[in-house]
């Protein structure tokens, strides 16, 4: 399986717009973050875990020539609002797209993206099939994927577990049940919006608690924001094992 990064940014992305800081002014191409996405590719299979407002350019920039089926984490607009472009897939397959998501997500894209369920819809509107994430395991053309339930402050979000691999973003809680179904793996991607702590996302301790607990052999950081610092300075505070990820990072894993 391979997953590559689309985006480690928050909802605002780095740079942010009118911000002077030095991170936003950074030349480093890995200081520069589109919104939180990833890409999986297992056999004939490609799946996206989220569609914020950077899809296009993320589809472009990684040379997407065909997308399955898109994953959803929640309902915010940083995780939604790119779907409108799943367009161009629905022509190449002839057929709706797969999106998966929770009762309450569907509920809010069928009046976010109104246009698109409407019953006399024009002509090139998005076309999405809404398919039930209830907790329990999924299948999506062989690739098994696990829901994993976590909270976002108040809000009910999920990550995904693939095989040996999870992805864990938006959130700061999780209950040990849950924790249990991370159990042996190997490769962890897991959000970390900043040092302070905030009120709905883990911040770099609390992330770096979590990682502990655990225990896979590689970890790697993701929704970052611009307060977090240069991708540069933080690669060498990190532990062992542990590594900011950065747009357009690719991760094999057996």
């Amino acid at each position: 399986m391979k997953v590559t990064v689309l985006g480690t940014g928050t909802s605002q992305g780095v740079p942010v717009i009118a911000c002077n800081c030095e991170v936003c002014r950074s030349s480093d191409e890995r200081d520069k973050r589109l919104r939180c996405s990833i890409l999986v590719e297992a056999g004939n299979t490609t799946l996206v875990v989220d569609a914020g407002p950077d899809f296009r350019q993320q589809m472009l920039r990684n040379r997407v020539f065909n997308l399955d089926a898109v994953l959803l984490t929640h309902e915010h607009a940083d995780h939604i609002f790119g779907l409108d472009d799943i367009r161009s897939f629905n022509w190449i397959r002839k057929a709706p797209l797969d999106i998966y998501c929770e009762k309450r997500v569907a509920d809010d894209l069928k009046l976010i993206f109104k246009y698109a369920f409407a019953e006399h819809r024009y002509k090139g509107t998005p076309e999405m099939e809404l398919l039930p994430v209830d907790g329990s395991a999924l299948s999506i053309n062989g690739i098994e994927v696990i829901p994993i339930r976590m909270y976002h402050h108040k809000l009910p979000v999920y990550g995904y577990r693939f095989g040996k691999f999870a992805y864990l973003t938006d959130f700061n809680r999780i209950e040990p049940e849950e924790l249990l179904k991370l159990k042996g793996i190997e490769v962890l991607i897991i959000c970390a919006l900043r040092k302070a702590v905030h009120v709905s996302h883990l911040n770099l301790e609390e992330a770096l608690k979590l990682i502990a607990q655990i225990a896979p052999q590689r970890s790697y950081l993701t929704h970052m924001s611009h307060e977090m610092g240069f991708h540069a300075d933080l690669f060498k505070e990190l532990p062992a094992g542990v590594e900011p990820a950065f747009d357009g990072m690719i991760l094999e894993i057996e």
